[in-house]
């Protein structure tokens, strides 16, 4: 980048007028379901557990195997507008699954999930566990046999992520025998902890622990293990009144990372505690797209609001805190020190903001122009180890409109089964009214 280079460039960009930054690191998204629920569960949450859909609604409404291409393809597509380019994608595997997260384009970590048990309520104030050891064993060894499989695709671009689902779904064998081929292979490893009061109490119950206290006796807290969402800490008194401890020293001293992903439970009146303090504790915080749109400078923006209205203080975080937790934290917690950042030797994951679109002027100082006003509009250019999959703000890898038409029709199909799964048999349209009745 800059005057002076004496070497041949099959492109040359002219930078007037841009804004280079580093393309963005989402360590926690569901990229093959999640864009099915909008305008399902944008709004919902179950009164009796504690706000949460995890465990009533999020079961009942999601893609059939025809649907589940054309979620991930609107995933990725929104994520590469929103300038992010490598991305952790926790979904169940599926046909076809590598092969389009080479074609995407994308700087992609496959991370199959599995577990133990499923959960489900027979009345929407109770949660339940049905325990099948032996499907999870297998589940997890068909998990390690796909990340076998992306460890040999030729792209370079794609890895893998030992991800046991749940801390309240995994048995305390499996998420141990998880975080040894997490080691063995030296992987970084995900697990969800601490994203409810429904969880906080199974476990307390289960254990007499907390959830982070518990993943640590179990010895999987550690520099490549990352806690999905780490809401849920001995300090949340507003939601747990669990006697104190130090959840968050033991994720610092042991440097495992936390996912932060706002957006999904801000829709529930939920929120970590917050951003601002966690990074003045020391803790490595990256930054995830949980939910609809896969927008990450959308996320962003939600992390600096969320965590200035639970502290009620505009100065708990600042805007820099919160890019250097979507690049280098993300980078961090992944093992990696090439991606997150624009230097010599890193890879050549770059994203160009049009600094003349009308969103970010006036444009005295870009990223705040970017994060609180213009997000993905301004995004122009991106490219993914030196090749561009974003131009004019069109992707160039993917069928972004074709994969949306069709997520819908799949969306369409999907309607009428709710209600047969819903533990009260309800109707899609009561479970989830629409905002207005319809003509």
């Amino acid at each position: 980048m800059g005057p002076g280079f004496s070497g041949q460039a099959q492109e040359t960009v002219d930078g007037s007028g841009l804004m280079v930054m580093p393309g963005l690191v989402d360590i926690h998204s569901h990229p093959a379901s999640e864009p099915m629920n909008k305008g399902w569960n944008d709004e919902l949450g179950s009164a009796k557990l504690w706000g949460s859909s995890l465990y009533e609604f999020m079961p009942l409404f999601r893609p059939d195997a025809e649907g589940v291409p054309h979620a991930a393809t609107v995933a990725y597509s929104e994520l590469l507008l929103s300038g992010v380019t490598t991305l952790v994608d926790m979904s169940g595997a599926w046909d076809g699954w590598i092969d389009f997260a080479a074609r995407s384009g994308m700087r992609t970590v496959l991370a199959p999930m599995y577990r133990s048990a499923r959960w489900y309520t027979k009345n929407g104030h109770v949660v339940e566990y049905e325990w099948d050891d032996a499907a999870g064993r297998k589940a997890m060894d068909d998990a390690m046999r796909l990340l076998d499989q992306v460890a040999q695709e030729p792209s370079g671009r794609l890895s893998g992520m030992v991800s046991p689902s749940q801390i309240d779904t995994c048995s305390p064998e499996l998420i141990r025998d998880s975080f040894a081929e997490a080691e063995r292979r030296d992987l970084p490893f995900q697990i969800h902890a601490a994203q409810s009061v429904v969880e906080f109490h199974e476990m307390t119950r289960r254990h007499g622990m907390t959830p982070i206290e518990w993943l640590g006796s179990l010895g999987v807290l550690s520099p490549r293990s990352i806690i999905g969402h780490c809401i849920f800490l001995d300090h949340h008194t507003s939601a747990l009144n669990w006697p104190k401890r130090d959840d968050l020293g033991d994720l610092i001293d042991t440097q495992t990372s936390a996912a932060h992903c706002p957006i999904v439970f801000q829709r529930r009146g939920i929120a970590m505690q917050s951003f601002g303090s966690y990074r003045r504790r020391g803790l490595n915080v990256g930054v995830g797209t949980d939910t609809f749109p896969h927008n990450m400078l959308e996320e962003l923006r939600a992390v600096g609001i969320g965590s200035r209205m639970v502290s009620e203080d505009v100065w708990d975080m600042r805007l820099a805190d919160v890019f250097d937790a979507a690049t280098l934290g993300g980078a961090r917690a992944l093992l990696r020190d090439d991606v997150g950042r624009v230097s010599v030797g890193a890879k050549a994951d770059l994203v160009l903001v049009d600094l003349t679109h009308p969103m970010m002027r006036p444009v005295r100082d870009p990223l705040r122009s970017l994060v609180y006003a213009a997000a993905e509009r301004a995004v122009r250019t991106v490219f993914v180890d030196g090749r561009k999959v974003v131009d004019a703000g069109r992707v160039l890898t993917l069928d972004y409109e074709g994969s949306a038409a069709a997520l819908e029709e799949a969306q369409r199909r999907a309607e009428p089964l709710a209600g047969e799964a819903d533990w009260a048999r309800r109707d899609h349209r009561e479970i989830s009214p629409y905002t207005f009745d319809m003509a």
